[in-house]
């Protein structure tokens, strides 16, 4: 993804994990590429806070790019959509691929998460 005029950019590398995160005023793009698991879940907590913090309206997670994820994965999408109901539901995302959403479906989460695609 080609960074856009007017909004920051940085990547993030963390074990089989990268990390890509766009932001202006009006969103944060976080996008995930590679295996999101107990080695890469911190990075990509801070990563998923840190927006949080940010005065923007929106927030979207893009699973898209995940080959892999594991329970301390869904452990912080869950966390971080509680999070967003109990504050301004900035939060969205979008589905990852078919292994990773077989996953979400099995688990109940993929109707609990606020996926917009």
């Amino acid at each position: 993804m080609a960074a856009v005029a007017g909004r920051d950019s940085s990547f993030i590398e963390a074990e089989e994990l990268a990390i890509r995160v766009e932001s202006d005023a009006d969103a944060t793009i976080i996008s995930l590429y590679g295996e999101l698991d107990l080695a890469s879940a911190k990075a990509f907590e801070t990563a998923v806070r840190h927006a949080e913090g940010a005065d923007t309206n929106s927030i979207l997670l893009d699973l898209s790019g995940l080959d892999f994820i594991d329970s301390s994965g869904l452990a912080i999408l869950v966390r971080a959509a509680i999070r967003s109901r109990q504050d301004s539901n900035r939060l969205a995302l979008l589905r990852g691929r078919d292994q990773v959403q077989r996953l979400l479906e099995v688990t109940g989460l993929a109707e609990e998460l606020p996926f917009i695609d």
